[in-house]
């Protein structure tokens, strides 16, 4: 972590972990595509990040507190990352930016439809959603709810649609 910031302001110091071009992709690909492992964040993300820049930003992501790094059980040569309570409070913020995206921007319905349900089930949805990123990440107790396989289904169903349909 960066021991000197250009000021105190508290959006100055969010965009300074967290206004790069690439953190807030990684971070959605762990939290909404629940990507854990280096190979699943380098192939499976629409934007196609590089090695190198994945690489740097797990490890700025991991020395600012909001993922973290573990050997993985299943696999010796695997690292597993993790969304840390710094990362899982951004949920909200997701939530607020895919909102505004979808107002403001050309998004794809198959691309939005999570934004929409984040947007329409608000801050109690969200709420459940971090409790089961906890449980996830953080091995926290299940939830009853599993919001992320909510938000799945909605996003299957919706490119699923898209295919049959055409529209």
């Amino acid at each position: 972590m960066k021991d000197t910031r250009r000021s105190g302001c508290p959006i100055n110091l969010t965009l300074e972990i967290l206004g790069d071009r690439w953190s807030l992709i990684v971070l959605r690909d762990m939290m909404f595509g629940n990507r854990r492992h280096f190979r699943e964040l380098l192939t499976k993300s629409e934007e196609g990040i590089a090695s190198n820049i994945l690489a740097d930003r797990l490890r700025r992501l991991v020395e600012e507190g909001l993922i973290s790094k573990a050997d993985d059980p299943s696999h010796k040569q695997k690292a597993l990352y993790s969304l840390t309570e710094m990362g899982i409070a951004l949920v909200p913020v997701f939530a607020m930016m895919g909102a505004w995206g979808r107002r403001f921007l050309p998004v794809t319905e198959e691309l939005s439809i999570r934004a929409e349900l984040l947007e329409e089930g608000g801050p109690a949805m969200w709420d459940a959603f971090m409790e089961e990123l906890r449980a996830i990440h953080l091995g926290g107790p299940p939830p009853a709810r599993s919001v992320f396989n909510e938000l799945r289904a909605a996003y299957e169903a919706t490119v699923a649609r898209r295919a049959t349909t055409g529209t």
